[in-house]
């Protein structure tokens, strides 16, 4: 059970972490390798939000969430909209994209590095115990959980029961049709790449109660983050938060009964078994 409840906690952050690349991925066909480094981001926004006001760090959600939104919509405007434009097949695009995200990556790191060094950080906050089934839990990794389990909930219920979910929602199964019927899909896919960085921001808040981060950690989640998507079928939210929770599952079984330095390969394993049995992935529609 101990096993079981840990699995869940780590689950339920990486879901947030990986929401927001399913929305880059599976709405605006944009393979963000800067995935990571956006929420390496919001992790030092908090770190300093926290250690210069002393306000708990949930708070900083107010701040970091919207300036993550504003950030990706201009990379989406700037760097991404070119490649929209010019790109003759989908398979260009997700080419060219990954090519410049990638790059992007390295000016995120050296941006965090300037503006931070390079040592690890971390801040205390809540770092004491919860019981729960009588066992304890560190409450800074519960109230992680909780938020966000919050924070994916209020993202389903929005894209499912919003007009501007729906629109997102249609983008990711067909854009020709979606504009078909009078959705603005370039709107949609800046709204949806936009979106999926300030979800990732917030994970890298929540992820910093309790984690120890550097600016060169990024490539870590952005990995975790693909395979998540990849795992659960990039077109359907519902499949990254199973497959997270899949992931972080597999990941505390390992590390508890076989040994923490397998948790990765662990990862890949489950990668690929999953998509030998359901290439599409687990919630994801076979090509017809």
């Amino acid at each position: 059970m101990d096993i079981i409840i840990i699995g869940l906690l780590l689950g339920g952050t990486y879901a947030l972490m990986a929401m927001g690349l399913q929305l880059q991925y599976g709405v605006a066909r944009i393979m963000n390798l800067a995935n990571g480094e956006m929420l390496v981001a919001g992790a030092f926004g908090t770190f300093w939000f926290y250690s210069a006001t002393k306000f708990s760090p949930l708070i900083s959600l107010a701040v970091i969430v919207p300036l993550a939104f504003a950030a990706n919509w201009a990379i989406y405007r700037v760097l991404i909209t070119p490649l929209v434009r010019r790109a003759k097949s989908q398979g260009q695009l997700e080419v060219d994209s990954i090519l410049a995200t990638f790059g992007l990556s390295f000016i995120f790191v050296g941006g965090l590095l300037a503006l931070f060094g390079g040592d690890y950080l971390s801040y205390s906050y809540l770092a004491r115990p919860i019981f729960i089934l009588g066992q304890p839990y560190g409450l800074n990794r519960v109230t992680a959980f909780i938020g966000a389990l919050a924070l994916c909930a209020g993202l389903y219920i929005w894209l499912h029961k919003t007009r501007a979910g729906l629109a997102l929602r249609a983008v990711a199964v067909s854009p020709s049709a979606a504009g078909l019927v009078s959705i603005n899909v370039p709107r949609a896919s800046a709204l949806a790449f936009a979106l999926g960085g300030a979800v990732t921001a917030a994970g890298g808040s929540l992820l910093s109660i309790f984690l120890t981060f550097d600016a060169s950690l990024g490539v870590v989640f952005t990995l975790k983050a693909l395979v998540i998507v990849i795992m659960g079928g990039v077109s359907d939210i519902r499949g990254a938060i199973v497959a997270a929770f899949i992931l972080g599952l597999a990941e505390t079984i390992v590390a508890s009964l076989v040994d923490p330095g397998l948790t990765l390969a662990a990862a890949y394993v489950l990668f690929i078994v999953i998509l030998l049995i359901k290439p599409e992935g687990l919630f994801g529609r076979r090509s017809s």
